[in-house]
């Protein structure tokens, strides 16, 4: 009796931790970290994968890719930078705040397994989910050599990470305060002129840079894979928010994604969508004082 007690309790203190921030970190003036204590969520999750959230009731839905998870710990790793008003009134959040919704683990799971040699590339808060991808892909016995790049040193994030996980990590700065004064596709061009023999390279970061990143590997037939992070509503293929051309076909981010070959996306379409809602996002932060 006394035991089936404590083990109700025990339930009722996990529900009251449900979707609380446990940890929170500024990684940069304008990018945050945030540990999650999900553990349904941490249960399933894999690299690659996104999760929906929702600070209140009514408000946005958001993606995030998941950084990392644990699921002893039952947490999940998300990385954000402050630009509209949902992310601004995420960063206000504090440890010990509840987040409304936490949905996920979504989309497809990069896949892993032994490719040779595998180049990561991240650009700006995109470098959020290469660590655990290119742990993964160690692990799996590939040799891993990781990109990242950003505006600014300051604005460079999970370097130590990049540093555990990777064989060899080169940073680019585009004022070439930190590491090559340039962009990522520089090294890349660098290296496949070297090495020759890369097996695959993945991308994740703005939509220009993996664009960028494809134009240099076409030619040499390089298998390259994008993460896309387009504009989501519900996560579930329903909506058709998300939806990208790839190869002259419709496909939903959200469920045929995120990942997709890099030479079949169409990125100026993608680039087109994601300007849709740029004036009502201007007002939105104007009309909560943060324009």
């Amino acid at each position: 009796m006394d035991r089936s007690l404590h083990e109700q309790e025990g339930e009722v203190n996990i529900q009251n931790k449900i979707n609380t921030i446990v940890t929170k970190k500024e990684l940069a003036p304008t990018i945050k970290l945030f540990e999650v204590f999900a553990p349904l969520v941490a249960r399933k999750a894999k690299p690659g994968q996104f999760i929906i959230l929702r600070i209140g009731e009514k408000g946005e839905r958001i993606p995030l890719t998941i950084a990392d998870f644990d699921a002893q710990k039952g947490t999940i790793t998300i990385i954000f930078q402050e630009v509209g008003k949902t992310t601004k009134l995420l960063g206000l959040l504090k440890e010990g705040d509840r987040i409304s919704d936490f949905m996920g683990p979504l989309g497809n799971p990069t896949k892993i397994e032994k490719y040779g040699r595998v180049v990561c590339i991240g650009g700006g808060v995109g470098a959020a989910s290469l660590p655990l991808k290119a742990k993964a892909l160690g692990e799996a016995g590939n040799e891993v050599i990781s990109i990242i790049g950003a505006r600014t040193k300051e604005l460079l994030i999970l370097e130590e990470e990049l540093q555990k996980t990777s064989d060899e990590l080169y940073i680019t700065t585009d004022d070439g305060s930190k590491g090559h004064h340039g962009f990522v596709t520089d090294i890349l061009k660098k290296l496949i002129d070297e090495r020759k023999n890369i097996d695959l390279v993945i991308t994740v970061g703005p939509v220009i840079m993996m664009k960028a990143v494809a134009n240099v590997t076409r030619p040499h037939n390089i298998r390259t894979m994008a993460s896309l992070n387009p504009i989501m509503v519900d996560g579930t293929g329903m909506c058709g928010s998300c939806r990208v051309r790839v190869d002259g076909e419709t496909k939903f981010t959200c469920v045929d994604g995120p990942e997709f070959d890099a030479h079949r996306i169409d990125f100026d379409h993608l680039m087109t969508r994601l300007q849709r809602y740029l004036t009502e996002e201007k007002l939105s932060l104007e009309r909560a004082g943060m324009g």
